[in-house]
């Protein structure tokens, strides 16, 4: 193993300063792919990464071969709104999400890689009466699972965020919302690169371009992948390929409850800083923060037909654009640079799965829908202790695929804050 350079300090700034920054090292390597490792990972965005890091950190088992078909955080990773937070109604969600969101709060140092996690609070609105008996249900609900949460009336949404229209005239009336300070955003792309160094600092090898086309078993048990680069052994495997979940499960005969649908999201032209919070509306299906770079981050809703497309329909972002410009009048001539769809996989409760499965050694974490990127350390973090010990964390336990049988369902559905 090529042992990573050295950390990421003002020092080797200063030093490589001064060679015109032309000997900085690959953040990770590119590997010769061996014939056998103690796990495979099958997909290189965020969860994928985590879990493998976190195998390697927390179990020891540092033998593993993370294979990405595309890029690193080339998929969901890169294209969804990079929001933060952990207050959702029931408790399994609640407890899992806020794990993640305090692994967040010490992620920068622990990977020594500046993922840019900016907890500038986000606010969930209520536009008629139906949400805010739901918003005050779920902000006692957050309160009993000691999850910081705050109700705000109409005058104290336009304190924090005054450039939204609180007017009772408009066609979607601010009458209060709920607040999580702890809550924010992250940048995306550095989530994915910072976990992806340093899963290869512990040895884990990183395989980009590299599609699976086959799950090779045995008596019940697995014993390796095929893909586009030859065989890979492994007598573990755990599968986090978001929208195409299902498909690398029916190579091994699973047929997973999953709708795999387009997730938009859109960016505006650059401005100086207007909005330094995030606001979401479950109503009008929209989402809005301001990045870095200046950019006005907008998400939509998902699209009302299943597709691997990462293009979804225009009425979409027509409807969510409206509902904007209605609630953000001063964003009315703003420009539209780029917009994107990401495929989400999607449960009938809403909730993933994080599960072994009735085959040995074959393990899926998927379907969580619009609330993949918040839950990113925290699900890498629970599925790597249930690869490891074959059984799952009392975190992730509620989220087994058996519980569609069982009808232990965990809805989400009224608490998403998007429509899944």
């Amino acid at each position: 193993m090529t042992k990573r350079s050295k950390k990421y300090s003002v020092f080797s700034l200063v030093k490589n300063a001064m060679s015109y920054h032309e000997n900085w090292q690959p953040a990770w390597r590119n590997p010769e792919i061996k014939k056998e490792y103690d796990a495979i990972i099958v997909g290189g965005g965020g969860h994928g990464l985590t879990t493998a890091y976190y195998l390697a950190k927390n179990h020891g088992i540092r033998n593993i071969a993370v294979v990405e078909k595309g890029w690193i955080g080339g998929g969901n990773t890169g294209r969804n709104t990079t929001i933060i937070r952990s207050n959702y109604l029931w408790d399994q969600s609640a407890a899992i999400y806020d794990h993640a969101l305090k692994l967040w709060e010490g992620m920068s140092q622990e990977l020594n890689y500046n993922v840019m996690f900016s907890q500038r609070g986000v606010m969930n609105v209520a536009h008629n009466l139906h949400d805010v008996r739901e918003l005050k249900r779920r902000w006692h609900a957050n309160r009993l699972n000691g999850i910081d949460c705050e109700w705000l009336d109409t005058q104290g949404v336009k304190n924090f965020c005054p450039v939204i229209n609180t007017s009772p005239n408009i066609r979607y009336p601010v009458l209060g919302a709920t607040l999580q300070r702890r809550a924010g955003t992250a940048r995306h792309d550095a989530v994915a690169w910072g976990y992806a160094r340093g899963a290869d600092d512990m040895g884990v090898d990183i395989i980009q371009n590299c599609e699976v086309t086959g799950i090779n078993m045995s008596n019940g048990n697995v014993t390796g992948i095929e893909t586009t680069k030859g065989t890979i052994n492994s007598k573990k495997i755990g599968v986090v390929s978001a929208g195409h979940s299902s498909v690398i499960a029916k190579m091994a005969g699973i047929k997973l409850p999953l709708e795999s649908r387009p997730l938009q999201a859109l960016v505006s032209e650059p401005v100086k800083p207007i909005i330094d919070t995030v606001v979401m509306s479950n109503t009008i299906h929209a989402y809005v923060s301001q990045s870095d770079k200046g950019e006005l981050v907008i998400g939509a809703g998902t699209d009302g037909y299943n597709s691997y497309s990462q293009r979804g329909g225009f009425n979409i972002v027509e409807d969510t654009i409206m509902a904007i410009v209605e609630l953000f009048p001063l964003f009315s001539r703003m420009k539209m640079l780029r917009h994107w769809g990401g495929i989400v996989d999607i449960c009938p409760d809403a909730s993933p799965i994080i599960s072994k499965t009735h085959i040995n050694g074959l393990y899926f974490n998927c379907g969580w829908g619009t609330g993949g990127f918040k839950a990113t350390p925290g699900s890498g973090w629970v599925f790597a202790h249930t690869i490891a010990n074959d059984q799952p964390h009392a975190l992730n336990a509620p989220f087994s695929i058996n519980r569609f049988s069982s009808g232990e369902l965990v809805d989400e559905h009224g608490a998403a804050a998007v429509a899944h």
